[in-house]
This record gives structure tokens, C-alpha cells and sequence, in this order.
């Protein structure tokens, strides 16, 4: 079975709703599934003990008191009943083909990683679980609004504990890059990457920016962004260069694209090196970087 891991935001005003409800969609996966929310935010100790959620409040934090990643991953290694470990971000809800995808994963590598594409939809509030139609209609709306990320974009990551205990950057969680670094890592080992874009809808319930003082151009462009930046330069894989397609049969097929991923992510590789060197000036003029969902 797998333990669910994430770090919330304060659980305050539509950001409270929203991680409510993701966290209420995975206990519903599987009777012996375990939550872990690692953090000491606003109201996360109250909604652990409310759900019946595990916490875990001690994490690494830099100056400006974000969190660091790998003291989340590593916290969750050493406490985890499982040994399969899923990190997901706290407002990304998953639902029974999640499951799915997992059981034909973990029964077909020993090493992987699995990972996938989020939706995006807009939920004012919280989503009705009495209703045994709700992942039918949830579903549905995802598919309607159609707005599926590109593959730069992840948000849950499944594999099994020790894949990354010990091994990861001084990323900061909450700005960009780390996830393509969480992909990155495995390929460089030879660990299969199996993307389940389209076998798993993952909805990600859009939000502000309001958790950064400088807002969505903080998070994007700011000081502890263009460190995640640096430490990703040459290091950046998308969902493009995974190394199995998970079908919505469930069936597993090589990607035979990821050869043409390589081929470009040496441009982009160079790409990023000179977005890194050049971002404090870009910064200070108030030049932005192209967003990669602008591509």
C-alpha cells in the first residue's frame, strides 16, 4: 500500500477548502492508505487531528522560512508505515483511477517512478463526497474546462522509499524546478519514468498567488526561484522523456518520443543555463521569463 505525503499551505480562507478537499479524496483511494502532511502551518495540526491525518510538524526551512524539499522527502522516509510513497501537492485531487495506475505500476518494476499531467478547474468550495457520483462529475468537469498542463507540469510523484533519501538539492518548495529535477534524478540511475498522463485525472484546484509577498511574479522570478533555477540547470527533465506511456487501458507502452525530448532538452539545457546567468539583471528590469505553460 502507499503513503501519501504533502506540505500545506495555511489552512485559511479557499486555500483551506481546496487542501480539504484534496487530502478527503485520498483517504478515499484505499482503506489502508496513509497521510502525512509535513509542516508546522497555520491550522494543519487542527485538520490532521480533525481528519485523522498523521503530522509530522518539524521541517527545514531557509531564511525567508520556505520549506526545504529534501527535509520533507527525508522526514518522510525515516516515518513512512509504507514502502511505497506518493508526494502530492495538497490541492491536486486524485480518485480511484489513481489507484489503478499504481497497482499496474508497482506490480511491473521493482524502481520506478510514476508520475502524471494535472487538470486544472476552478471549485469555489468544498467538493460533496456523499454524493457517489462525485469522481464522475469531477472528471467530467476536468475534461470540459480542458485545460490539462504540458509536461513540464507535475504534481504527484509515486516510487518506491529510498529512491531520493538523501539525495536531493536544496530546493525550496512552493517554486519552480524541483519537479523536473524529481524526474531527472531516476533517468540519470536507469530507473524507468512511467508517465500516466492518460490514465489518471489529477485535478488541481486553481488558487492566487497570495502565499508569496511579490505574488505569482515572486514565485516565478524571484530570489529563491532563480536558486531552484541554478541547481536544475542541466538537470531538468519533462514528462516527455519518460520511459513507459500508461495507456487508459492500463496497458504500459514504451515512449519512443523521448529520444526527440533528448534531442531538445540539450537545447533547453542550454537554455536554462543562460536564463540562470541572466535572470538577476532580467529581474532587477523588470523583464519577465516566458512561463513554460506560455509555450
Amino acid at each position: 500500500m502507499i503513503t501519501m505525503f504533502s506540505t500545506p499551505k495555511p489552512f485559511v480562507g479557499h486555500v483551506g477548502v481546496i487542501q480539504r478537499n484534496a487530502i478527503l479524496s485520498w483517504q478515499r483511494l484505499h482503506p489502508e492508505i496513509e497521510i502525512i502532511l509535513v509542516g508546522d502551518d497555520l491550522g494543519a495540526a487542527e485538520v490532521c487531528e480533525e481528519l485523522g491525518v498523521r503530522h509530522v510538524p518539524e521541517v527545514e526551512r531557509n531564511a525567508h522560512g520556505t520549506k526545504y524539499l529534501a527535509s520533507i522527502y527525508d522526514r518522510v522516509h525515516e516515518v513512512a508505515r509504507h514502502a511505497t510513497l506518493c508526494h502530492v501537492n495538497c490541492d491536486i485531487v486524485l480518485m480511484s483511477d489513481f489507484m489503478r495506475a499504481a497497482r499496474v505500476v508497482m506490480g511491473e518494476e521493482e524502481r520506478y517512478l510514476m508520475a502524471g499531467r494535472r487538470w486544472d478547474v476552478d471549485l469555489a468550495g468544498g467538493l460533496d463526497f456523499g454524493d457517489a457520483e462525485w469522481e464522475r462529475k469531477l472528471a467530467r468537469l476536468a475534461h470540459r474546462t480542458d485545460r490539462q498542463r504540458p509536461a513540464q507540469w507535475i504534481d504527484y510523484f509515486v516510487f518506491p522509499r529510498g529512491l531520493y533519501y538523501r539525495k536531493i538539492p536544496a530546493f525550496v518548495v512552493g517554486r519552480p524546478g524541483w519537479d523536473n529535477w524529481l524526474l531527472w534524478y531516476p533517468l540519470s540511475l536507469g530507473v524507468p519514468v512511467v508517465d500516466a498522463s492518460a490514465a489518471v485525472v489529477a485535478v488541481h484546484q486553481n488558487h492566487d498567488y497570495g502565499y508569496h509577498p511579490e505574488g505569482e511574479k515572486g514565485v516565478w522570478e524571484g530570489e529563491e526561484a532563480r536558486e531552484n533555477y541554478r541547481l536544475h540547470a542541466g538537470k531538468f527533465r519533462t514528462l516527455e522523456h519518460a520511459t513507459y506511456l500508461l495507456g487508459s487501458n492500463g496497458g504500459l507502452r514504451p515512449n519512443y518520443r523521448r529520444w526527440v525530448a533528448r534531442a531538445r532538452g540539450k537545447f533547453y539545457d542550454a537554455w536554462i543555463r543562460g536564463l540562470t546567468a541572466t535572470q538577476p539583471l532580467r529581474y532587477r528590469l523588470g523583464l519577465r521569463r516566458r512561463r513554460p505553460d506560455a509555450e
